[in-house]
């Protein structure tokens, strides 16, 4: 039975990948994953966990066309499928269902002191 689940730095990857759009290929994807996290990461890292995304079924993935800039090197770009979204929506509804039960950060009792 292929896993579900998905794994935080899956889940942001697939998350990436969403926000890109026609950009979600696997080097804007590893560029994007440092800025907004501020850690580094290797290609290799981003190749293989997207093609266990695409494995599991969350992203389709189809080469775009070849440009003069690359050396007329073709892209491999990476769309969520209806199933991937629906994982995401899952996986951010339990993050927030654990957080709305924590007593500190509940939203309907969240009051900031710092």
């Amino acid at each position: 039975m292929i896993e579900t689940r998905l794994g935080e730095f899956e889940e942001v990857i697939l998350l990436l990948a969403g926000i890109l759009g026609e950009e979600a290929y696997a080097f804007k994807i590893a560029e994007e994953f440092e800025s907004q996290t501020k850690r580094s990461v290797s290609i290799g890292a981003v190749h293989s966990t997207l093609t266990r995304l695409e494995d599991k079924g969350f992203l389709k993935s189809e080469m775009g066309k070849s440009t003069a800039e690359r050396g007329g090197r073709r892209k491999r770009i990476y769309t969520l499928t209806a199933y991937g979204k629906k994982t995401l929506a899952t996986a951010r509804d339990f993050r927030q269902s654990l957080w709305n039960q924590y007593p500190g950060f509940a939203t309907s009792k969240l009051s900031v002191g710092l």
